[in-house]
This record gives C-alpha cells, sequence and structure tokens, in this order.
C-alpha cells in the first residue's frame, strides 16, 4: 500500500512544486513506483512533470468532484518514471464546488482508495495556502513534507502550519504527522541560513531531514523544459541533492515498515 505524504507550505516560493517534482523522479529512479498529484490550480507540477496542463483529459478537478473515476485520469511522465494525476485552471472552480458535496474533505482519499496498492508513494504538490484543496491533501496523507527555506519569516510561517497540521490530526485524520522538516534553497555563506537551520534541529530534532537542497541553476532551469533536474542534469547539484533525500526517505519507510511487522508480530505472540 502506497506511502501518501503531502508537500506543503503556506508560504510560497520555498520549493514545494521542485520538490513534488524532484522527488518523485528520485523515488522512481530507485524502481519505487511513484504518483503525482498535483493539487495546484496552477499546475505546475504537471508541466514540470511534462505532461501539458493544457491537454488533459481528466484533471484533479474531475476526480475531486466525482466526475471521472481515478483510474481514467492518470497520466504517464514518461521520461521521468512515475505517472501523474494533472491539474490546470479548472481546479479553481473545485474550491467551490466542494463546498456543496458530500464529506467535502475526503473526496481525495475516498478518489485514490482504489489505486493505492499500486504505488510505493503518493506524493502531493499543493497551493501555498490553507484551503479545501489542501485539506483533502492532508485528510488522504500519512505524513508532511514541509519544505522552507533557511530564513527569518520561514520560522514564524512553520508554527502556523504546525497548528494546522494538529488541528486536521485531532478533526479529520489522526494518522496525520509531519513526516519531514526540508531545508531548501540553502546558501551556507549566509550566518542567518545557519542560524536558522541551526534552531530548527533545535526544535524539532530528527524531523529534520539530514539531506539539505541547494541554491543550484538547474532545479531553477528544469522545468521550462518540462523535466525533473534528474533527467535535465542528472550531475548536478540539485539532481544529486533530490536522490539523496529519496535515499533517506525510503530507509524511514522501510525502518518504520519493520518497526510496525515487528510489533505485529509481538501482539501474535
Amino acid at each position: 500500500m502506497a506511502k501518501i505524504l503531502t508537500i506543503t507550505n503556506q508560504k510560497g516560493g520555498v520549493g514545494k512544486t521542485t520538490t513534488c517534482v524532484n522527488l518523485s523522479a528520485s523515488l522512481a529512479a530507485t524502481k519505487k513506483r511513484v504518483l503525482l498529484v498535483d493539487l495546484d490550480p496552477q499546475g505546475n507540477a504537471t508541466m514540470g512533470s511534462g505532461v501539458d496542463k493544457y491537454n488533459l483529459e481528466n484533471s484533479a478537478y474531475e476526480i475531486l468532484t466525482g466526475k471521472a473515476k481515478v483510474e481514467d485520469s492518470i497520466v504517464r511522465s514518461a521520461e521521468s518514471g512515475y505517472d501523474v494525476i494533472g491539474s490546470n485552471g479548472d481546479l479553481t472552480a473545485a474550491e467551490v464546488e466542494l463546498l456543496e458535496l458530500p464529506r467535502r474533505e475526503f473526496r481525495l482519499k475516498m478518489a485514490l482508495m482504489p489505486i493505492k496498492d499500486n504505488y510505493d508513494y503518493i506524493l502531493i504538490d499543493n497551493p501555498p495556502s490553507l484551503n479545501l484543496l489542501t485539506v483533502n491533501a492532508l485528510a488522504s496523507s500519512s505524513g508532511v513534507i514541509i519544505p522552507m527555506q533557511c530564513e527569518y519569516y520561514a520560522l514564524e510561517g512553520i508554527s502556523s502550519l504546525i497548528g494546522t497540521i494538529e488541528k486536521i490530526n485531532a478533526r479529520l485524520n489522526p494518522s496525520l504527522k509531519i513526516e519531514g522538516i526540508l531545508r531548501t534553497m540553502y546558501d551556507p555563506r549566509m550566518t542567518l541560513t545557519k542560524d536558522v537551520s541551526n534552531h530548527l534541529i533545535e526544535y524539532f530534532g530528527d524531523k529534520v531531514y539530514r539531506t539539505i537542497i541547494p541554491r543550484n541553476i538547474r532545479l531553477a532551469e528544469a522545468p521550462s523544459h518540462g523535466l525533473p533536474a534528474l533527467i535535465y542534469d542528472k550531475n548536478s547539484r540539485g539532481a544529486l541533492a533530490y536522490l539523496a533525500l529519496a535515499g533517506e526517505l525510503s530507509r524511514k519507510t522501510e525502518q518504520e515498515l519493520k518497526l510496525q511487522r515487528d510489533q505485529e508480530q509481538a501482539e501474535q505472540e
């Protein structure tokens, strides 16, 4: 069964979509079965995966509103090696339509149920705001990856996001937890960057990924070619960093599964 992870931060420009696309490609490169779900009406993760958002037969909008089955809405990012449920401007209308639909917070969770066994990871990209789309993502996920820049205002924003996660955990999804904090656009030459990084480690401990995503021109250029950095320039620092993150995430997942199996075995005995 897939591990479903939401990649979100209520602050824009912190590398959410970059992380979703490049982590998907890196996990796929390590032979994991991956589905990227784009819940941002801008459709940047869709385009960054080499999928034309303007020519989608079905998108996340049709899935959330029940107009199409999830199996009929998946397209392949051929060069990148993972599947995509795309998004475009139609998704803006879904935010309004969802208000009138039953179980509006669980539409994505229900839609993904038939295909969960087909993947190892399902990664969800979100808009930089807390709305019904983001709530759907959080309600369907077991963990949240929070990309953030190591700057002062990012620290303020993360406290608000943690409050949101706690509310979703209490009211809609008791299994939701912070999977990890990812430091992005990292520039070690800046004293503030290192100070904020140290504060994160002090507060969140091992929730902070050891992998750090550097500022890298190849990461910035790759989306304009409809490619993850791993395909655009596999030797770039950005591509190598996301490969390292995929390895770190996979090891953590394997450890969790082993612990779960050991607990189940102990209970049977």
